[in-house]
């Protein structure tokens, strides 16, 4: 998830460089919302909300 963060915020600066303002908020949106699941995953693993398998 994290390397799709990457992508996005890649595609935002491209898109921003280029003029393409639609697509730059787009990806950036994309991105803002990803990073935000994976902060709130992090946090619920971190808590012992939601345990990970040890196998």
């Amino acid at each position: 998830m994290i390397s799709w963060i990457l992508i996005l915020l890649a595609v935002a600066a491209i898109a921003g460089l280029l003029g393409m303002t639609r697509l730059e908020g787009a990806a950036l949106t994309g991105a803002k919302w990803l990073a935000i699941i994976v902060v709130i995953l992090f946090l619920l693993v971190l808590f012992g909300i939601i345990g990970i398998a040890n196998s």
